[in-house]
């Protein structure tokens, strides 16, 4: 900011519009920096790409460190002639910036987008251990296997006794207690809306006595957790065993992310439904049984309420932006009934597998233990992963482009939040978009920048065998993402 008050001293018009509207400049700041990065993008990512011209060796506004932006000059496309990068000279940057604090190693692969060449290549082959950029498969799979403008259904059906309902779980774990909230991913669809749509079909069907809530949640099978998963990470809550509904991600409260978890968060969704029920009912001269008990909804039972959740890309952009553990799980497990797989650990791994597959990127050493990331039995190279991420913001699948708003933007949004605020790093921020990654002694990041001299290029870098709690790492990383960003590499 102080950089900004000098520049404008030495214009007197510039001095005006910084005293007379800094929010309103600030707020157009912020959304230029936040732009989604299909835009930032677009021209690359849809084929349609301007006429060559000449390249201009100074960098575009859109591309300088956020602080020095005084005003927003808009979003340039990408062209065709920006130049490549060199090799050797990205290799010389990246090398003296991507080393472990203490033990481990980094590997990681830079390429350039356009074209897939690879620009740099340190271990790229190599299996590794990903942490949460496991995530961007799951997210590839997902969106090709069910579409992402699918929604998921929590459905009201009409019981096998009498006066009974069940509530029929379609795999929206997002759900919330109150009202459904059109604008909003979680809670999106709401169980107290799903309660007054069945009080009024039970009116309207003629229905007097005590109502029964049934739960049907058989949509999921085989175990609830995943075997390869520490149950110490369950205990703190970095996921539960997993159902196809469940309140706020499986979280007690949705503004608290950590600490423990429902246990069985089907039935505690079908608890909250059943008080939602009771007093929707009460108002309508009906009665409720206490309690709820699990029962398959019968294949002719009529649908009496349904509410559907946000789109699956939304649901993809918060669980990249947040990294969400159960809802990948979810999100994986939906991608394999989608595909005619049981929904169950070994489908959702088998599908994520198999999608990776058909999308053609080489699956050599390719381990898919679990599609969230928190299982050390997981295998992926820098490779595989900048591929994905190729796939996603250049790939020849309009589909995946879905993905590109959920990678968290340096500094500003997700879990690069609160990262890219010092010198070493500030040149990424707001420019850099990648995905976390982190377990005990692991780290990652990969993602897409456009670079000084606006070519988009790809990344992985992924370190492994880390000293647990060496904060070195996480600024290697991205000091070594903000090289990149900084690029003009010729």
């Amino acid at each position: 900011m102080k950089r900004m008050m000098s520049r404008a001293a030495g214009h007197p018009w510039l001095e005006i519009i910084r005293r007379q509207l800094p929010l309103a400049l600030l707020t157009i700041l912020i959304v230029a920096l936040a732009v989604p990065g299909a835009m930032l993008v677009a021209p690359a990512l849809t084929g349609q790409r301007p006429n060559p011209e000449g390249t201009d060796s100074t960098a575009p506004a859109w591309q300088q460190v956020p602080r020095d932006l005084s005003l927003p000059q808009g979003i340039s496309p990408l062209k065709d002639s920006a130049p490549v990068p060199w090799p050797d000279t990205l290799a010389a940057q990246l090398n003296a910036t991507l080393k472990a604090d203490g033990g481990g190693s980094f590997t990681g692969v830079v390429q350039d987008a356009a074209t897939g060449q690879v620009l740099f290549d340190r271990g790229g082959s190599e299996g590794r251990v990903p942490a949460s950029n496991m995530k961007l498969l799951t997210a590839a799979a997902a969106l090709r296997a069910i579409g992402p403008d699918q929604r998921f259904s929590t459905k009201v059906v009409s019981g096998a006794e009498p006066g009974s309902v069940v509530l029929t779980g379609g795999g929206d774990v997002l759900l919330g207690a109150g009202e459904s909230s059109q604008d909003a991913v979680m809670g999106h669809a709401g169980l107290a809306t799903l309660a007054r749509l069945t009080v009024k079909s039970l009116q309207e069907n003629g229905v007097t006595g005590p109502v029964q809530v049934r739960l049907d949640d058989s949509l999921f099978t085989g175990p609830a957790l995943n075997p390869t998963w520490s149950l110490d990470d369950v205990a703190a809550g970095e996921t539960a065993p997993l159902f196809p509904l469940a309140l706020n991600s499986a979280r007690y409260d949705p503004a608290v992310t950590t600490g423990p978890r429902p246990q069985d968060a089907a039935m505690a969704a079908a608890e909250a439904f059943s008080a939602q029920l009771t007093a929707a009912a009460a108002a309508a001269g009906l009665s409720v049984t206490p309690g709820v008990e699990r029962a398959k909804a019968p294949a002719s039972g009529t649908v009496l309420a349904e509410v559907q959740s946000a789109t699956l890309r939304q649901q993809v952009d918060l669980m990249l932006q947040t990294s969400d553990n159960y809802l990948a799980e979810v999100l994986g497990r939906l991608a394999a009934v989608a595909s005619g797989q049981p929904g169950s650990n070994d489908g959702a791994t088998a599908t994520v597998y198999k999608q990776v597959q058909d999308l053609g990127i080489p699956a050599d050493g390719l381990r898919v233990a679990d599609v969230s990331g928190l299982s050390l039995g997981n295998q992926v190279s820098a490779s595989q992963l900048a591929e994905i991420v190729r796939a996603i913001t250049s790939g020849t699948e309009p589909g995946l482009r879905a993905a590109i708003g959920g990678f968290p933007v340096a500094g500003l949004t997700g879990t690069l939040g609160n990262r890219y605020t010092d010198a070493s790093t500030e040149r990424g921020a707001g420019l850099v978009r990648a995905k976390t990654g982190t377990l005990n002694s692991v780290i990652a990041l990969s993602g897409y920048v456009v670079d000084a001299d606006g070519r988009l290029l790809v990344f992985s870098f992924i370190g492994n065998g880390l000293d647990p709690g060496a904060a070195g790492n996480r600024t290697a990383l991205d000091r070594t993402a903000s090289a990149l960003a900084s690029c003009g590499c010729r």
